[in-house]
């Protein structure tokens, strides 16, 4: 037992604490008994660098498929490229519309505290994958978002620009696993508005690049196939589409495939979306009763407060650190 875990086991005792040590503990005991797990990726978690303890998460088999969104997906790529160019800005709080627009001006994309340089990733990994798209068109051949990115990483096209160790990025740990990814809505990602504007342009097709339905039909395909004694968990950071799009996965297969479907044997979600209101995020896990994605039985457990800390410690506290 490492310190970061024997630090959560001796000071977490009540309150939200509590909840986190519970929730880590849950998860432990579910993937230490063979059970799987689904962890879900919202916000700019690859922008706030996870992968120093995700990419151990994977590599380690505590993690068994990914779910994320096409920010998350691009952004863990352009910090390894890119991140000696990345700008902190730590009292953006203060930013005027006026040092805002300085920051366009000199192409930096601002994150809360932390703003992407557009030459030195978004360009940089753009001219790589468009290449792969037109390959794809000519050849005329579909893949799904993620495989292009798989593609670049496991053939070291960018290899002589990593600015990071790689085993701190969770994407290229992914990759050399060929880890079932899912990511849906990635039309809204950079790379997918660069996308969409080629297709416009006529530059590539549209149909080199697969679309959401083809995850959730992959996504059906994998959790039949995944289906264990234990079953399968579902940790979601944040909430949105990279949380709604895979746990309706099961009321999908049973509802409207007429399967009979083990559901989500086991529910952590971290978000900072108190109880609202017609909130997904917001929801108690216990709705999800009612729509066919949890049973009453189902280890359920949520964490309300900041996934850019909270998630780190759970994972080293899965990891035994």
């Amino acid at each position: 037992m490492g310190p970061i875990t024997q630090f959560i086991k001796h000071h977490y005792r009540h309150f939200n604490a509590a909840a986190l040590k519970d929730a880590a503990e849950g998860y432990k005991t579910h993937v230490e008994a063979n059970g799987k797990m689904m962890v879900t990726l919202a916000g700019a978690m690859s922008s706030g660098e996870l992968g120093l303890s995700l990419a151990e998460m994977i590599r380690q088999n505590k993690v068994h498929a990914i779910t994320c969104t096409g920010a998350n997906l691009e952004e863990d790529l352009f910090n390894l490229v890119a991140h000696e160019h990345y700008v902190r800005i730590p009292n953006y709080r203060d930013l005027s519309p006026q040092d805002e627009m300085k920051l366009l001006e000199k192409h930096l994309n601002r994150v809360t505290d932390t703003c992407i340089p557009e030459e030195q990733a978004i360009r940089k990994i753009e001219g790589v994958i468009i290449d792969k798209w037109k390959t794809a068109t000519k050849d005329k051949k579909e893949y799904l978002p993620h495989q292009y990115f798989y593609e670049i990483l496991n053939e070291g096209l960018l290899k002589e620009s990593y600015q990071i160790d790689i085993k701190n990025s969770w994407l290229a740990a992914a990759a050399e696993k060929n880890l079932p990814l899912f990511v849906p809505g990635w039309e809204d990602s950079t790379l997918g508005n660069i996308f969409a504007g080629h297709v416009i342009d006529g530059h590539v097709s549209r149909y080199a690049v697969k679309s959401g339905i083809e995850y959730m039909i992959s996504l059906a395909s994998w959790y039949q196939e995944a289906q264990c004694k234990q079953g399968i968990g579902f940790f979601q950071i944040g909430g949105g589409i990279a949380g709604d799009f895979p746990i309706c996965v099961v009321p999908m297969l049973e509802q409207d495939l007429g399967k009979k479907t083990p559901k989500w044997a086991y529910f952590c979600q971290i978000s900072d979306s108190t109880t609202s209101y017609g909130s997904y995020s917001g929801a108690v896990p216990n709705e999800k009763i009612t729509w066919g994605k949890l049973d009453i039985s189902s280890p359920k457990h949520i964490v309300e407060s900041d996934a850019s800390i909270v998630a780190p410690l759970m994972f080293a506290y899965v990891l035994g650190w």
